[in-house]
């Protein structure tokens, strides 16, 4: 008997604008635009992907004013998401350069090195470069 296998492919994510959210996503943090279907009626599935991802964030366009409400605020102001990278002073400095903003400096915990950084609507992620065996 074969064993189910399972995978997260997608997480949505609202945004205000689809075109503002690929420009932050793609232009500034390098990800893959991996799909940007028209659905008619002014929607779209627009996915993109980090470099060498798997998972892909779902931009979803908050069209409700409880949608519109919580963009920017996914994660009730916590850090939301964990974007895992294999060199965090290359991104940090290129996002840096790129507007990308920032709420603290770099610093190393125990897991690796690590840094918060807010999305184009403030939602707080974690840039981490995991700590290698020693």
């Amino acid at each position: 008997m074969s064993r189910p296998m399972h995978r997260l492919g997608s997480i949505s994510l609202l945004v205000h604008d689809y075109d503002a959210a690929i420009a932050f996503y793609v232009g500034k943090l390098g990800f893959d635009l991996s799909e940007d279907t028209d659905m008619g009626g002014g929607k779209r599935w627009v996915r993109v992907t980090p470099k060498g991802g798997e998972t892909s964030l779902l931009l979803a366009r908050a069209t409700t004013d409880a949608q519109k409400a919580q963009v920017g605020n996914q994660a009730g102001g916590r850090v939301w998401l964990f974007l895992e990278t294999d060199d965090l002073m290359r991104d940090h400095g290129a996002w840096l350069a790129a507007g990308v903003h920032f709420r603290e400096t770099p610093r190393h915990e125990t897991y690796g090195k690590v840094v918060v950084f807010e999305d184009l609507y403030g939602n707080a992620w974690d840039l981490i470069e995991p700590a290698t065996g020693a």
